[in-house]
């Protein structure tokens, strides 16, 4: 009060810079999602340090890959911690293949809904909450470079969304978008009329290279 009586010119130029630095700090930290793709492994390392990921979290139900070996669990691992990134494997509890009988309809696909009710998808979900709540900055990865083909936008980022969770998925082009903008793109909110999930059609008979390209 006394800056404001005194220095009127100088209290409101402190306004300026101190309260939306102030409210930039307050900002909750996105969960960022992103696939490989056709990316070779410098240029998928270069886009997470674009972005200041630390925690790599690996959704994929097998992390390996016939096609991009570089990709497999263990030598991206290594070349993460090279560039001073975590890797953290929840394939086993956020993956998009379960092996819950009960997550498959009839047909042999995948439920969305089913999954959300197993017991270790939520402790997955809970494990991403508890690093948005210490600002950590991490990322899902999954093999398809488009979010719109893959489980960690229509699955995941789904159960973020109901928890208030902001999610920013990178598309194959290195792009940034919000996860509500994204799903009114995709779907143009058109839901399924039997269960509300939203469709992606993976069928558990489909082979598993597939989805670890």
């Amino acid at each position: 009060m006394e800056i404001a009586a005194c220095c009127p010119v100088v209290f409101v130029l402190l306004c300026l810079i101190i309260l939306p630095n102030m409210e930039k700090s307050e900002e909750t930290v996105p969960i960022y999602t992103i696939g490989y793709g056709s990316r070779s492994v410098d240029e998928f390392i270069q886009v997470l340090q674009e972005h200041d990921i630390a925690y790599l979290i690996d959704v994929r139900s097998a992390p390996y890959s016939r096609y991009k070996p570089e990709f497999s669990r263990e030598p991206l691992d290594a070349e993460l911690e090279r560039h001073g990134i975590r890797y953290v494997f929840m394939g086993d509890t956020l993956g998009g293949r379960p092996d819950d009988e009960e997550c498959y309809d009839v047909n042999g696909k995948v439920d969305y809904e089913m999954m959300k009710k197993i017991e270790r998808y939520q402790i997955g979900i809970k494990r991403l909450q508890t690093a948005v709540a210490q600002k950590q900055c991490v990322a899902l990865m999954c093999s398809e470079g488009k979010p719109e083909n893959c489980h960690r936008s229509k699955l995941i980022g789904e159960s973020l969304r109901e928890q208030n969770v902001r999610v920013t998925h990178i598309n194959e082009n290195d792009r940034l978008q919000s996860h509500e903008n994204f799903i009114k793109q995709l779907t143009g909110e058109k839901e399924t009329e039997q269960s509300g999930q939203l469709e992606l059609g993976l069928s558990r008979e489909e082979p598993l290279l597939s989805l670890n390209r």
